[in-house]
């Protein structure tokens, strides 16, 4: 399908996506009193069986097999593996310990990380007006470090990781579906001992924690699925300078929910420095619609 019906759905499945995205920390929040591990491994196992059960339906299991049968390729999405589930149980235990508007943060840099990834990794070249974006950026960060007294290391740790992870799924050569259900079933062992470990010991919260629990850890799996898969069909849809302002609603929405739900500090003097991040991004974004309109008329000359 194509034109502007595709292109309609397109964009209604990318903003779910991101918007399911931003209002995470409503969904986790609740399950304050379990510790991030156990969220994680929950995640983890739930979401590889709906993912597998999803591919299953479909009749693309055998591009799994696939995957799983390429050493080479299985070594990257153990590494990149490793990089998400990492950065889930920091974003986990950060929207349970009142760090939402600094988890916000970390997704608001992240595109400006990638940018300084492409330089360092890739050797892609920036223009003056990129350069800028980056320089507000950094001043941003030294400026919030400056303030709290510490690093914001939430915040830097979320972007760096996804970013990292970002840069490893683009040079590997698989899909976003069988990729995504590769790396948590290659996860899935840990996390089944982990949780076999915590029952046996008693500290398990499943089965003892209520129902509400119970449904929320189970239900882990599909809220993260879903808003994949929802992006996976909106990106193959959409220009990808729409993909990049769309990114904006997730930290935006999280921000909204530390700030206006959970009544974290947001004071003048913080606001200043997401305010600095916020002028990086509106400049780094406006350079890049500018070129992405531009390019066909330079085509054509």
């Amino acid at each position: 399908m194509s034109g502007p019906r595709s292109g309609t759905r397109g964009l209604a499945a990318g903003s779910a996506a991101f918007a399911i995205w931003g209002l995470f920390p409503l969904y986790l929040h609740p399950l304050s009193g379990v510790p991030a591990t156990q969220v994680i491994a929950h995640r983890v196992a739930w979401s590889c069986l709906f993912l597998l059960g999803w591919m299953l339906l479909r009749g693309q299991l055998g591009r799994l097999t696939a995957t799983l049968t390429n050493p080479a390729l299985l070594v990257r999405l153990t590494l990149t593996a490793l990089l998400v589930s990492c950065n889930w149980l920091v974003y986990v235990w950060g929207v349970t310990h009142q760090h939402i508007v600094e988890t916000s943060l970390g997704y608001y840099i992240n595109p400006l990380v990638n940018v300084v990834l492409g330089v360092v990794v890739l050797h892609e070249r920036l223009n003056r007006t990129q350069w800028l974006a980056v320089a507000l950026a950094a001043i941003a960060v030294g400026y919030l470090t400056v303030l709290a007294g510490r690093l914001p290391w939430i915040a830097c740790f979320l972007a760096l990781t996804f970013s990292l992870y970002g840069l490893l799924r683009k040079v590997i050569s698989v899909e976003a579906l069988p990729g995504l259900a590769s790396e948590t079933l290659l996860l899935l062992p840990l996390a089944v001992a982990y949780l076999g470990w915590c029952q046996v010991a008693g500290t398990g919260a499943l089965g003892s924690s209520g129902a509400a629990i119970d449904a929320l850890l189970v239900g882990s799996g599909l809220v993260t699925a879903i808003p994949l898969l929802l992006f996976a069909y909106g990106a193959r849809r959409l220009p990808y300078s729409t993909v990049g302002v769309l990114q904006y609603i997730a930290p935006s929405l999280q921000l909204l929910c530390g700030v206006v739900v959970y009544h974290e500090h947001f004071g003048l003097a913080r606001a200043l420095g997401f305010a600095l991040i916020w002028a990086a991004l509106a400049i780094y974004a406006a350079d890049g619609l500018w070129r992405v309109r531009s390019a066909p008329r330079l085509q054509r000359a």
